[in-house]
């Protein structure tokens, strides 16, 4: 049928047609299978965090490496459980994916009952690389480094406020690691997201947290918050100020705060591959790469296979971290 049509067609019309076709043949067979469907990035977690920040950067390069629009929903709520929930009753065809961090595996450790099992009802495509984590005060707490804080928490037992973007997040469990590690205690404040933590954080109705450095770099540049340390083993080159616990006297503070993507359970080896393959392009994208630079972010992709041995691996290890420092199953 084409070759009769383009045998009747003018010249310039025969090549409009022919680069439409190729066109139409370049896209991959499922992005033809799509349609006009978009791929959902389901985020459980709120605007602002270090994980929105990552996914938002990849966003259009993840768009052209599938092939179709990329949206990213946001659904924080009981620290993340909300929009797993979504994802795990999501269809397995590809098209309902999501960017989770540590919390993911220590969500079985510290919640009795969560609706889904992890990672049973999941298939992970890829751990993407690793972001750093910061513990910040707000402006008016009279620490400027570690041996400052826990000075003053020690002045004052449990009379300090810490927040969390929910019970049993990374950044729960980072900041009650350090905590024990400083042999110090404060109350627990847990919150619906990190947007709204951070919010909290900086208006003064919480004394400190930990959080992903992207999602507080802003207020630090600004010095509405102030950082304490990073949990990373060196220095970061994107907040090169910023000292490690390690070298301010805590040598058992070390926290690496990873993100991952992964899929509702039951994906076929196709759709893995695609995905997989799409997030190799995207990140290694040179706009991503300079953004990823700028956060703080390193980028290792894994295999599918060594994704799925890291999220049993690090269930064992977050579950012995919790009984370390006193997280109950709630």
């Amino acid at each position: 049928m084409m070759e009769t049509t383009l045998k009747k067609t003018p010249a310039l019309a025969r090549r409009t047609l022919l680069a439409a076709a190729a066109g139409t043949l370049a896209l991959p067979a499922f992005a033809q299978q799509a349609g006009d469907k978009a791929v959902r990035f389901v985020l459980p977690n709120a605007t602002g965090s270090g994980v929105d920040a990552i996914t938002r950067a990849a966003q259009p390069a993840l768009a052209k490496a599938l092939g179709l629009p990329v949206v990213v929903e946001n659904q924080p709520g009981a620290g993340g459980v909300v929009g797993l929930s979504t994802l795990a009753r999501s269809a397995p065809d590809g098209m309902t994916l999501s960017v989770v961090s540590n919390n993911v595996v220590i969500f079985p450790s510290v919640i009795k009952q969560l609706p889904f099992d992890m990672p049973g009802d999941f298939t992970p495509i890829a751990v993407v690389g690793a972001t750093p984590i910061v513990l910040v005060t707000n402006a008016k707490v009279p620490a400027n480094n570690s041996k400052e804080l826990i000075a003053l928490l020690k002045s004052k037992p449990d009379g300090l406020n810490y927040a969390s973007g929910g019970i049993g997040t990374i950044l729960h469990l980072a900041t009650a690691m350090f905590l024990d590690e400083a042999g110090v205690t404060a109350k627990h404040i847990p919150y619906k997201g990190v947007g709204p933590m951070v919010t909290d954080l900086i208006g003064g109705q919480v004394e400190f947290a930990t959080a992903a450095l992207p999602s507080v770099q802003a207020h630090l540049k600004s010095g509405a918050l102030k950082a304490i340390g990073v949990g990373t083993r060196q220095r970061v080159a994107a907040a090169p100020e910023i000292p490690t616990f390690v070298e301010q006297g805590l040598p058992g503070y070390v926290v690496e705060a990873w993100f991952a993507v992964i899929g509702p359970k039951g994906m076929s080896a196709a759709d893995v591959k695609r995905a997989h393959d799409a997030v190799v392009a995207a990140f290694a994208d040179p706009a991503v790469k300079d953004t990823m630079a700028k956060q703080g972010n390193t980028i290792n992709i894994s295999t599918p296979a060594e994704a799925a041995a890291a999220f049993r691996s690090e269930l064992q290890k977050y579950a012995t971290l919790a009984k370390k420092v006193g997280l109950e199953a709630q």
